[in-house]
């Protein structure tokens, strides 16, 4: 199978940085698009960045200048360097991999994975 899992999460102040991760591993033959979301409590689940296989990015509005998505293809990892992080940052931070794999007999072809997420709390 396909495993996603997303670390770095934790309680900063106001103004203070993070980097999340998040790895892709299992029966995987290729990766292609990979993106991050978030989720406040209470709200719906809101794109948050992404990154193409050639290292193409997108932003939302809200978090351009202030986060940096990257990868490292040979890893299968993603991060997400956020700085200057305020209190409207707090969610969890989910990690969503389009996928290539090969398990028990069946092909799945750009077939999105999603981590567990990891929860990003802002507050002073």
């Amino acid at each position: 199978q396909v495993q996603v899992v997303e670390l770095g999460g934790g309680l900063v102040q106001p103004g203070e940085s993070l980097r999340l991760s998040c790895q892709v591993s299992g029966y995987i033959l290729g990766v292609h698009l990979m993106a991050w979301y978030r989720q406040a409590p209470g709200k719906q689940r809101d794109f948050v960045a992404e990154i193409t296989s050639d290292d193409m990015p997108n932003y939302e509005d809200s978090v351009k200048g202030r986060f940096t998505i990257s990868r490292d293809n040979a890893k299968n990892t993603m991060y997400l360097q956020m700085n200057s992080l305020v209190p409207e940052d707090t969610a969890v931070y989910y990690c969503k991999a389009f996928v290539d794999a090969s398990y028990s007999g069946t092909y799945y072809r750009d077939y999105a994975y999603w981590g567990q997420g990891t929860q990003v709390t802002v507050s002073s």
